[in-house]
């Protein structure tokens, strides 16, 4: 894996163009391919889904490590590259650390994925 700093994402959606309205811009492209590989791991995805579809919005780190089969470190490690890319958010609370989904995050992924419906419109 390479060691260059990662770029961090904006945090909100209004910058972010349906890949079907327009090619997106090289500096897009690299902040969003953060983004896309982070969530393309399969225990990262999982984790991402379980954070997001915890009551109350938020998942103590102790409701996530029994989803596993893997060692505490390991999950530790995934949920630092998804806060690295800033997919989510966390904060130490005692002993435990809980994480949130940061929503303008997802959004911007959202509207890079979503088509764009006067598009299909005019093309379907």
């Amino acid at each position: 894996m390479s060691k260059q700093p990662v770029p961090r994402p904006r945090d909100d959606a209004e910058c972010c163009t349906s890949l079907v309205a327009e090619p997106v811009s090289v500096a897009e492209a690299e902040e969003m391919s953060v983004l896309l590989k982070a969530i393309a791991d399969p225990v990262r995805l999982r984790l991402v889904s379980l954070i997001a579809s915890h009551q109350g919005g938020e998942a103590c780190v102790c409701d996530l490590t029994g989803a596993f089969e893997l060692t505490g470190p390991t999950i530790s490690h995934h949920l630092k590259i998804l806060r690295e890319a800033g997919l989510i958010g966390s904060q130490r609370r005692g002993t435990w650390v809980y994480y949130w989904i940061n929503p303008g995050v997802l959004a911007r992924l959202s509207a890079l994925l979503a088509p764009d419906a006067a598009h299909l419109a005019v093309s379907g």
